[in-house]
């Protein structure tokens, strides 16, 4: 098991707290150990370095007290600053696009989520290998020596760039097989819910006690990665479906989003989104906004939202619908691991079909609830 120290620069962000809590969840969710934290502050990067030349040789300093073979940085770093630090801390060095597209990898399961992950681990690649080796000057001559005409670089640069159109392609499968089941389910008048919000908020658990699935539902973000879509029940002779999406993540690494574009286009294409949000979270709010900065990302930001805030069990909060004075649904609150509130939550499946205009209605709840947040 890797040991790691974490670097958290505060460039004056107001949720420099929370990134903390998040990077160290993210960094455990790995599979590392974490030995220590080093702060700093700092009004933009520096330019070699990231944190200073200063800061960087108090890393180095407690890499080699505390014997750690693995240092994470809370940001997106380049591939100059990267080479700088590890040259200088004698340690692997990662950034946190790096850290997730790793988590990914481990969570991925089924051949589409692996396809994916590794077209958005190439793309990420295809940015670092400028300068990324030591022989990347032009081959040598003479006997023996003589190369195909190119670099080393332009070599990879190749290799890497037909893997990616094979997995492009591959992709583009995926995509075309997803449509034709959503044309079916459209045909069959299947009203289509997708869970989405931000990682960890208790999904799976929520989607678990609803369908009777057994996915995984674990204390670790991104325990979800692959889609899974379950047949909820019949109201009124329309059948529901649900899918339980991957959660977001602030600063979500845009590789991701475009590798995983055939997975989201199934919650842009939903008729209503359970969006749940960790009730217990301190920084809640700023999650719910994240998660609506996605959702505009992937095209679903028009389609309706119910708002679940889910481990009420570990608030003050109690079970059941809470509604503005027009009747329109605010929230539901409900704990999936304990089950309060869910068969609350149960008898408004019901009332969907009721509804002759979703948007305009979800639009009004969103604007309360926007309102309230800021």
């Amino acid at each position: 098991m890797y040991r790691a120290i974490i670097v958290c620069i505060d460039f004056r962000d107001h949720s420099f707290e929370e990134s903390i809590d998040e990077i160290k969840l993210l960094v455990a969710s790995a599979g590392a150990t974490i030995l220590d934290i080093l702060l700093g502050k700092r009004d933009r990067p520096d330019a070699a370095m990231f944190a200073g030349k200063g800061k960087i040789e108090e890393l180095a300093k407690l890499v080699s007290d505390r014997k750690a073979d693995l240092v994470v940085f809370n940001h997106a770093i380049s591939p100059v600053q990267q080479r700088n630090v590890e040259r200088l801390v004698k340690c692997r060095t990662l950034d946190r696009t790096s850290l997730i597209l790793d988590i990914f990898a481990q969570r991925a399961r089924t051949h589409e989520g692996k396809v994916q992950v590794e077209l958005a681990q190439l793309t990420h690649l295809a940015t670092r290998l400028i300068r990324g080796w030591t022989h990347l000057e032009r081959q040598k001559g003479g006997i023996g020596l003589r190369g195909p005409g190119e670099t080393q670089l332009e070599t990879d640069r190749r290799l890497l760039g037909f893997r990616v159109k094979s997995l492009k392609r591959k992709l583009a499968i995926i995509e075309k097989q997803r449509k034709t089941r959503r044309r079916s389910r459209n045909r069959r008048g299947v009203l289509k819910i997708s869970l989405v919000g931000y990682t960890n908020a208790g999904k799976s658990s929520l989607f678990n006690r609803l369908t009777k699935a057994k996915s995984l539902a674990a204390n670790q973000l991104f325990a979800t990665l692959d889609t899974t879509t379950r047949k909820l029940a019949y109201v009124n002779q329309t059948e529901f479906v649900m899918s339980d999406t991957v959660g977001f993540v602030r600063d979500l690494p845009h590789a991701l989003v475009e590798a995983f574009k055939a997975t989201l286009e199934e919650t842009a294409d939903s008729d209503v989104l359970f969006h749940v949000v960790d009730a217990s979270s301190r920084s809640a709010e700023f999650e719910m906004k994240q998660v609506q900065t996605v959702l505009r990302e992937i095209g679903a930001e028009s389609v309706p939202q119910i708002y679940i805030f889910n481990k009420i069990d570990l608030t003050n909060l109690k079970p059941g619908i809470q509604r503005l004075s027009c009747g329109t649904i605010k929230q539901v609150n409900l704990s999936a691991l304990s089950g309060d509130g869910v068969e609350q939550f149960r008898e408004l499946f019901p009332e969907l079909l009721l509804l002759t205009d979703w948007k305009k209605i979800s639009e009004k709840s969103i604007s309360v609830l926007d309102q309230q947040v800021s």
